[in-house]
């Protein structure tokens, strides 16, 4: 995990809302979706690409109850892992499905505006 001093690009902190750590320059938590300072005028300016979306879901083949875990990996361009999180567990009964989604956001960093006043 790289860690980057305040005010620098990658910086994080974390959130009061759920407590998740998310980047320091976030007006709006990506885990808790809280806003987490005012709006100006230069986050209008500040979108967001997604240059990565996946879609999918799974179904239980119909023999029995069958359990899953989603797990998370990050890795560098060197092939390390960078970050590795368990997202969620459960069981499934036939017939049952499970549907998930993931995305990856970017935007230059700095792009989140200024700090004015937290919520």
């Amino acid at each position: 995990m790289t860690i980057a001093r305040p005010g620098t690009a990658g910086a994080t902190r974390i959130c009061p809302h759920c407590r998740e750590t998310i980047l320091e320059s976030a007006s709006v938590c990506p885990a808790c979706r809280h806003k987490l300072r005012f709006s100006d005028a230069t986050d209008a300016g500040a979108a967001a690409s997604v240059p990565l979306r996946v879609d999918g879901s799974f179904r239980n083949p119909d023999s029995g109850a069958w359990e899953y875990s989603m797990v998370l990996t990050i890795r560098n361009e060197r092939g390390e892992e960078i970050a590795r999180k368990l997202v969620g567990v459960g069981a499934m009964q036939p017939g049952e499905q499970r549907s998930f989604s993931l995305s990856v956001e970017m935007q230059a960093a700095g792009a989140g505006g200024k700090r004015t006043r937290p919520y």
